[in-house]
């Protein structure tokens, strides 16, 4: 899972970015307006995790990862001359975080003079609806230039695509984010290879400084929304004693730090949950779509497991801690051999059974 940091210059989107990640890197009043990317890896905290290590005692605890990447250089204009880089670097992410200045400092300009997180989040959200319809645009004219010299393997396909292709290109034209869309996930599948940046899922944070809350009209699906006090969450990330953080957020009033609540965002703007995996060498979580198959769990933890999957046994995490153990789980007729198409729960510990 793999989110990108992006927000106009000095929004306080790195700042944002090293309350999140526990990075320290340098913050300036004025932005060099180039591209810059920062990533980090971060573990995800999980209590059961953390418990089923107390019960199995193993060589190796992993937690579920999620990657935050930091792409600086955005601003007005980019959309008709989005460089081959940043292009990349967008494209590549599964969603954004998107960071809006709510906050006033004289010492820290803003690039529009004044404050208004609603104008501010309209002019990147214009930037890449340019960007998707020109690339949409351009697709079209490629399909169009296929039909007249009969270059069309398939038939079917190439109408199918072009129908959905116009339809896309009537929503950016009503200038509408590709993710207000109900697209089936066939039509997703299709898409998947354009890397559309209006299709990627939006968490809209409003760095609000000292300040309170932010509340705004922005109704959009696979959208949600947070304030953050930037500078205040990247002091506490700085801190390493338990209690110091805990006083901190006591003091501020602050229920969990921003790592926490934006981690737990981020799993519910992307659909993923966790699964467990367990033993004397290693307890494990590992990141999954809703709705996905004790078969993808089983390709996520290797390919061969996928390929060889006979199986899966499966306890749900509530039972094992009433339990205190497997085999209470198994002797209590608690444990479960699911097959292929089993949905996976969030919690699940699960053991795959294969052949290879």
């Amino acid at each position: 899972m793999r989110l990108g940091v992006i927000g106009l210059p000095n929004c306080g989107k790195t700042t944002i970015f090293n309350a999140l990640t526990g990075s320290d890197f340098p913050v300036e009043p004025f932005s060099s307006g180039q591209l810059e990317v920062h990533t980090a890896v971060v573990s995800v905290p999980d209590i059961r995790v953390d418990r089923l290590a107390e019960v199995f005692k193993p060589k190796k605890t992993t937690y579920a990862a999620v990657t935050y990447t930091d792409i600086g250089g955005l601003d007005k204009g980019i959309g008709e001359g989005l460089s081959g880089q940043m292009r990349s670097e967008l494209q590549q992410v599964d969603g954004f975080l998107h960071v809006i200045r709510a906050f006033e400092d004289t010492n820290v300009p803003h690039p529009y003079e004044t404050v208004d997180p609603l104008r501010d989040l309209a002019i990147i959200d214009g930037e890449f609806l340019l960007v998707d319809l020109i690339a949409v645009e351009n697709r079209l004219a490629r399909l169009e230039e296929e039909r007249q010299k009969g270059k069309v393997d398939n038939k079917q396909r190439h109408a199918t695509e072009t129908a959905l292709i116009e339809r896309l290109r009537a929503q950016l034209d009503a200038e509408q984010p590709l993710r207000d869309l109900d697209l089936a996930p066939d039509e997703h599948k299709l898409l998947r290879g354009y890397g559309f940046l209006t299709l990627k899922p939006v968490l809209v944070i409003f760095n609000t400084g000292d300040d309170s809350a932010v509340a705004v009209d922005y109704d959009h699906q696979h959208t949600l929304i947070v304030s953050l006090q930037g500078q205040l969450e990247a002091e506490i990330a700085q801190l390493d004693d338990p209690d110091d953080i805990a006083a901190f957020l006591a003091e501020y009033n602050i229920d969990e730090p921003s790592r926490e609540r934006v981690i737990r965002l981020s799993y519910e703007l992307l659909g993923i949950h966790s699964f467990l995996t367990y033993g004397d060498d290693e307890v494990r979580a590992w990141s999954l779509r809703k709705g996905g198959s004790a078969v993808d769990a089983a390709g996520t933890i290797h390919t061969d497991l996928a390929r060889g999957f006979i199986r899966a046994e499966v306890i749900a995490y509530d039972d094992f801690i009433e339990a205190g153990s497997a085999a209470e789980v198994k002797a209590r007729g608690k444990m479960r051999l699911e097959g292929r198409d089993y949905v996976v729960r969030d919690g699940d510990m699960i053991v795959v059974r294969f052949n290879i």
